[in-house]
């Protein structure tokens, strides 16, 4: 498997964005998150999917959390989703918190 981060896992180029749609989908999820410097992301030609990183063996997933979300239970409920649409490790990152009634 390639750690290149232009071929997604799996060899499907969609990889990215059906990991970000389960993502999403998730209760406690408010968004994707690029970390820091933007560095947390998935290059497509002629576009990145942010918050999601292909590594050799899963998926690197940073997320915003909503507002009173229980951290523990929202990483494990983003692990379970990504798992189901794709194989291997995945590790989630809360990188912020949204604000009290922001609806994204």
């Amino acid at each position: 498997m390639s750690s290149d981060p232009a071929e997604p896992q799996g060899g499907s180029s969609q990889m990215a964005d059906v990991i970000t749609d389960a993502v999403l989908a998730t209760p406690g999820v408010h968004g994707l998150h690029a970390g820091a410097f933007g560095e947390v992301a998935t290059y497509l030609p002629g576009r990145r999917v942010a918050g999601v990183r292909t590594l050799d063996d899963g998926y690197d997933v940073h997320i915003v959390l909503a507002w009173g979300a229980t951290a523990m239970t929202t990483a494990q409920a983003v692990r379970t989703a990504v798992q189901r649409v794709a194989p291997g490790r995945v590790d989630v990152t809360i990188e912020d918190v949204a604000a009290a009634g922001d609806q994204g």
